[in-house]
């Protein structure tokens, strides 16, 4: 049994719920989320332009303007703006590398999806309308790709 790729699976489906809420009511108080993600990911739906200035890895930030999120078993979509030019991105569960809310100081980070199972998330994904989000950071290649995973205790995020 792999316990460390259903504690993966598991922990994405707090990104999920947490999306959700969003999704329902709104994010409430000072809530906001940076997800990064892969962009390489199958499944990954953004523009030309977001893919040749994000070749690798984005992070995004959903706070104050974003707009007809939209949030599935497998990926979510929503609409954000860069450079005042709304776009719309699908981004799978599965291409998440990391989320974080500052307000409670609670983030996760995840290891690299198996790429069978990118393929098999791939065909199940079909395009659909929505989800836009704001770019914070792409980190450099050598962290956006790097050769071992990389998994970031809860602690770190906490306040003391």
């Amino acid at each position: 049994m792999r316990y460390d790729l259903l504690a993966q699976q598991a922990l994405r489906g707090v990104v999920r719920e947490a999306l959700r809420i969003a999704e329902d009511t709104g994010l409430p108080g000072e809530h906001h989320f940076y997800i990064a993600f892969n962009t390489k990911f199958p499944g990954v739906e953004i523009s030309e332009r977001l893919a040749q200035r994000y070749p690798r890895e984005m992070t995004i930030v959903m706070q104050h303007q974003f707009w007809n999120l939209k949030v599935h078993d497998d990926r979510f979509e929503a609409e954000l703006s860069f450079d005042n030019i709304p776009e719309k991105l699908v981004i799978p569960f599965d291409a998440v590398k990391g989320f974080l809310d500052p307000a409670v100081q609670f983030g996760l980070q995840f290891e690299s999806v198996p790429a069978a199972r990118a393929a098999k998330t791939a065909d199940a994904v079909k395009p659909s309308d929505a989800a836009t989000e704001e770019p914070v950071t792409e980190k450099p290649d050598s962290e956006a790709q790097g050769d071992s995973p990389k998994i970031v205790s809860l602690d770190s995020f906490r306040k003391k």
